[in-house]
């Protein structure tokens, strides 16, 4: 079996890799991990959020650069983990909304399931945007295992 397994570093995705490792270990298959990259919003001047009058000085965008040498360390990871558990591995670096660059890779790999942790490192915007986790179970052609 052939399992796609989509990691951002957060805590929560370290779990379903680790899960996904495990069941790949277990089953004889193999993993296409996978870094959705999106450039993180983030607040200047401390951990509260900006008022209404602060969001065009507080908010930014980090550079794209920044966002793919993060995805790429966190593949680097992930195949280390893999290779400890001799599993073989393939990392993906994908760009676009990562509900739908996960689901089109999960259908042009051909995979059996995706892995997907609960929550991911977009916690504080999951409210008005909706989590990973969520949209993939409601888009993926292929089965989704959410590890909470």
């Amino acid at each position: 079996m052939r399992f796609l397994v989509a990691v951002d570093g957060s805590d929560s995705s370290t779990e379903s890799l680790e899960y996904a490792i495990e069941l790949a270990s277990r089953t004889g298959g193999s993993l296409v991990v996978a870094y959705a990259v999106e450039p993180r919003v983030l607040v200047e001047g401390g951990e509260e959020a900006p008022t209404n009058a602060e969001v065009g000085q507080r908010i930014y965008t980090e550079d794209i650069e920044v966002a793919e040498e993060r995805g790429e360390e966190v593949l680097e990871d992930a195949r280390a983990r893999a290779g400890k558990a001799d599993v073989s591995v393939e990392t993906a670096l994908l760009y676009g909304d990562p509900v739908d660059s996960i689901a089109d890779l999960a259908d042009s790999e051909g995979v059996d399931g995706i892995i997907v942790g609960h929550r991911g490192l977009s916690d504080r915007v999951e409210g008005m945007v909706g989590s990973v986790a969520k949209g993939l179970v409601g888009h993926a052609n292929v089965p989704v295992t959410v590890v909470k």
